[in-house]
């Protein structure tokens, strides 16, 4: 593993723990063949419940093991017959007794929790799920929402950026997240905290409008509102936003507890599919009226809207930067968050890859 590392070419984080799917697309049986990091993986559901996920190519003629059959907790390579633990050895060779110890697949460390199954494909000895983010409103009942996701044709960190960035929404979501573009004018991160393993920015916008997603799903739709927002952003690509929408001009700001609140937590999250592709796996949820299914099939039909709003901008930056892969980027003022997560995540790369020379 500290060989195959230390070959990387330095662009993906590898000991970290990633989301590889929604634990509803393994339903029924289905085996998921997902590229993770550039590496070609098959994710499946046992019969014991256990979740496994393999290299998607059998190591005798490299025939994809998601075109094979699931037996058990084991799948069967269906080009010639050889079968699969979930460990990644090869248990079974039809007509050949003797089975060469050096006949396998690579297996990943998989973990599931709020829903999703978190993949692990650095050194497996690093595996620690107690290094998967812990945000409670995922699996606390008070908070409700639908899982979405999502697929870029552009690398995550372009993804990273726009999300690390408040201002845009004025401009790209005026008519879905934002509201109006007084938002990037009159409101400026209160402020910026760099941490180890990411930033926070909080940011407030008082007595405005309430931006249009909310206005679907709430009552008193012309009344004008306190909004704060908390980002926080998360290496190597985990971002968790807290919102608040409060009467204005009640104290909210000042820790008043003011009738009729309302909140939504938001959990996102980034796994490298190539160096210029994406899976976007997410999750709105809402701490009111929560026994109205159609809050949450609202908020993700507001939340999908928006984030193809930034898919466009995303995608269409990506294809800028690969006609001209040295054109320089220059920074403004609101690029600080994202500047210093770019910053903190080189310095992970660089470190992980000189721990795995040294190893």
């Amino acid at each position: 593993m500290a060989r195959d590392l230390a070959n990387d070419d330095g662009i993906f984080l590898r000991n970290a723990w990633y989301v590889a799917a929604l634990n509803h697309e393994l339903i029924d049986g289905k085996k998921l063949a997902r590229t993770i990091l550039e590496r070609p993986i098959v994710i499946y559901r046992g019969a014991s419940g256990k979740v496994v996920a393999l290299d998607d190519r059998c190591c005798h003629r490299a025939a994809p093991l998601s075109m094979g059959r699931v037996e058990g907790d084991d799948i069967r390579c269906m080009y010639h017959g050889m079968k699969f633990a979930a460990d990644g050895k090869c248990i079974q060779i039809p007509g050949q007794d003797a089975i060469p110890a050096k006949l396998g697949v690579r297996s990943y460390p998989v973990v599931e929790r709020y829903n999703m199954i978190f993949i692990w494909t650095g050194d497996p000895e690093q595996a620690d799920p107690k290094l998967i983010l812990d945000y409670p409103p995922l699996e606390d009942p008070k908070w409700r929402g639908l899982p979405g996701y999502m697929h870029y044709k552009a690398n995550w960190l372009l993804i990273v950026d726009n999300l690390s960035d408040f201002a845009h929404l004025a401009f790209v979501h005026t008519n879905t997240l934002g509201g109006s573009e007084e938002y990037a004018y009159k409101t400026k991160p209160v402020a910026i905290e760099k941490l180890d393993d990411g930033f926070r920015v909080e940011r407030w916008h008082m007595g405005a409008d309430a931006p249009p997603y909310h206005k679907k799903v709430i009552a008193n739709k012309a009344d004008p509102v306190d909004r704060r927002n908390i980002g926080r952003m998360i290496v190597p690509g985990i971002f968790t936003l807290d919102t608040t929408f409060a009467p204005a001009g009640q104290g909210v700001e000042k820790g008043v507890q003011v009738p009729g609140t309302r909140s939504y937590r938001n959990a996102q999250f980034m796994t490298p599919e190539t160096r210029s592709s994406t899976h976007f796996f997410w999750n709105y949820l809402h701490d009111f009226d929560t026994d109205n299914p159609n809050i949450s099939l609202s908020l993700r039909h507001s939340l999908e809207e928006a984030f193809n709003e930034d898919k466009d901008f995303i995608e269409a930056q990506q294809k800028v930067l690969d006609a001209d892969p040295d054109y320089q980027l220059l920074a403004i003022g609101a690029d600080a968050p994202l500047t210093y997560f770019r910053w903190l995540f080189a310095r992970r790369l660089d470190a992980e890859k000189s721990a795995a020379r040294a190893a």
